[in-house]
């Protein structure tokens, strides 16, 4: 019998802040989204306080000052880090294991039916606990859906943050408690309609028949009815390569000045090659686009994309900058204030396979040799030591101007050596 286990951190970004700040243990915490706009991660203390997911800042600002919360910018590099961390830390009770996102991996365990799970579970919360700080929930089952049930347990309802679901009879048990809204994979359109023939929590999903739940909806929903009763349908997925990489942020604030905007397009342009060469593609063209702010009815609006395609399948930072800030140049029209831009890498292909053109003078091998440099003095010293010009060598004021709003990031502990914890004995 297949058997999963799902980690899930609890509350990760605020978890990650907590490392290196032990004091707002207890403390009521918040992480901000880009450009410090809304919460996106809320310890159970701002949770108590009243302030939602998604909850803009300008409207709890003041309740926050008021309780002395803890708020902070997100800081995507130590998040980033500190997940990659922890998954090399359950990486060593199984090598079977998909990363689901930044705070969840799936385990496979098919060999360890021999062991106490709920044990082996909890000796996972205590080695990630020990190795980064983090503190996890582990759900166990049968099924990726049951095992998810099981982590859904486990962090709502358990003091452990343990809970092994293979066990039939303790399905039985619980199913009939858990919202069908609260199942994997079940949004909330799915759930009115179910809840409208009477399927109501998991145990009525689970007793359907399944060939009428796919006429219904699809052989996904089915899918989840087999998965309920124990059969697993879904198995660990390995990371595919991605179809097309997108780079695009807001503004600190309004742009109008068009070398700004091509400063900011160059940059967004260098990060979506360096996240080309890292999954191994080349990009047959790209897409950029700009765009002023639609929420300000009062302001002129102006919102626009161009188009560049390659001659030859290109990852060299230099060739899609070059495209990038052509495509800008093309879409800037004065008297605008705009917002946002980004730039989207399409026709993405195995870096391995490249047709080439008789008329094409790159010299792609001295190319892939210097990106390949470039890339490895960057992940030694840290993002950013190698730049372009044209992405901006200024650190004051005009890089702010389109730079992200991050008034209240931490530092980059564990991968800034000018911002690591200083320890005086």
């Amino acid at each position: 019998m297949p058997i999963f286990a799902l980690c899930d951190c609890n509350q990760f970004y605020v978890s990650c802040e907590r490392v290196f700040r032990p004091e707002l243990e207890t403390h009521a915490c918040g992480v901000l989204s880009n450009n410090d706009g809304c919460f996106i991660a809320r310890s159970p203390q701002l949770k108590t306080l009243g302030v939602p997911m998604g909850g803009p800042w300008h409207k709890y600002r003041s309740l926050c000052t008021q309780n002395n919360v803890a708020v902070f910018s997100s800081n995507y590099a130590l998040y980033g880090d500190m997940s990659q961390r922890v998954m090399a830390c359950l990486g060593t009770f199984t090598p079977d294991m998909e990363v689901y996102s930044i705070d969840e991996v799936f385990l496979q365990l098919d060999g360890f039916a021999h062991l106490d799970l709920t044990d082996y579970g909890r000796q996972m919360q205590r080695k990630v606990h020990q190795w980064t700080g983090i503190p996890i929930g582990v759900g166990i089952g049968p099924t990726k859906t049951l095992a998810k049930v099981a982590n859904y347990v486990a962090k709502k309802r358990t003091t452990s943050g343990v809970f092994n679901l293979c066990d039939r009879t303790l399905q039985d048990q619980v199913l009939p408690t858990i919202a069908v809204e609260d199942i994997w994979g079940i949004g909330r359109r799915w759930a009115l309609k179910l809840n409208a023939i009477g399927i109501k929590t998991a145990a009525d999903l689970r007793a359907a028949e399944p060939r009428t739940i796919r006429q219904v909806f699809n052989v996904v929903a089915e899918r989840i009815v087999h998965e309920l009763r124990g059969t697993a349908c879904l198995g660990l997925e390995e990371i595919q390569p991605k179809k097309n990489i997108m780079c695009s942020r807001s503004f600190g604030q309004m742009i109008s000045e068009k070398h700004l905007l091509l400063e900011a397009i160059a940059d967004h342009a260098a990060r979506a090659a360096g996240k080309l060469r890292g999954q191994g593609s080349r990009c047959g063209g790209l897409q950029v686009f700009l765009q002023t702010n639609r929420f300000r009815k009062h302001e002129a609006q102006y919102s626009n994309s161009c188009t560049w395609s390659f001659t030859v399948p290109s990852r060299d930072s230099r060739e899609i900058i070059h495209a990038a800030r052509a495509c800008m140049a093309q879409l800037y029209r004065p008297g605008f204030e705009y917002h946002k831009c980004g730039v989207m890498l399409v026709d993405l292909a195995p870096a391995t396979t490249v047709q080439g053109n008789l008329f094409c003078s790159t010299d792609h091998e001295q190319s892939d040799e210097l990106m390949a440099l470039m890339d490895s003095l960057n992940a030694k010293m840290g993002r950013g030591t190698v730049r372009f010009a044209a992405q901006g060598l200024e650190k004051g004021k005009q890089r702010k101007s389109w730079g992200m709003r991050q008034q209240w990031r931490s530092p980059r502990y564990t991968t800034r050596l000018k911002e690591i914890v200083k320890v005086r004995c």
